[in-house]
């Protein structure tokens, strides 16, 4: 029988799940809301909604450019799996949960390290969010306390 999965784990991968409907070329990340043990929103990296997602366009203007990973995100058209969580949820459902994050690469298949980017930070921090849980390429996880949280480390 295979061995019951923590809750931490579980909720990464729901969040896994939620990534696979990502609409990136390179990346694909997935984001739980989770608040009293209870699922409140989810959100994948894509373009907003209305306008063309880039696996359907079948181009990466940062890809083009050669930009690397984690550098000019003001050329993405992508919102954030983070920012869409937020978006879906409403702020009286975000004070004081907590957000799982994961992500793997598009051409690979594989688990990536998932952090959010400085934008998403400032976002989670104005949301209310008390923690973030991050799955790292090994497939163990981590935390993040937003600034201002008791336990936040620099």
């Amino acid at each position: 029988m295979k061995p019951r999965p923590s809750k931490t784990d579980y909720y990464l991968n729901i969040a896994l799940d939620v990534a696979a409907r990502g609409t990136c070329l390179r990346r694909n990340f997935g984001a739980v809301i989770v608040k009293d043990d209870a699922i409140v929103s989810t959100g994948y990296s894509g373009a907003p909604r209305g306008l063309p997602n880039c696996c359907d366009l079948e181009i990466c203007e940062r890809e083009r450019r050669g930009i690397p990973s984690g550098e000019r995100y003001e050329l993405c058209r992508s919102v954030h799996a983070e920012m869409n969580a937020i978006i879906n949820a409403g702020r009286d459902k975000t004070l004081g949960a907590t957000l799982y994050l994961s992500g793997f690469d598009v051409k690979t298949g594989e688990l990536i390290d998932a952090e959010p980017c400085f934008l998403c930070k400032r976002i989670i921090l104005n949301a209310g969010i008390y923690k973030v849980i991050c799955r790292t390429k090994d497939g163990s996880s981590w935390a993040i306390m937003p600034e201002g949280h008791p336990d936040y480390q620099q």
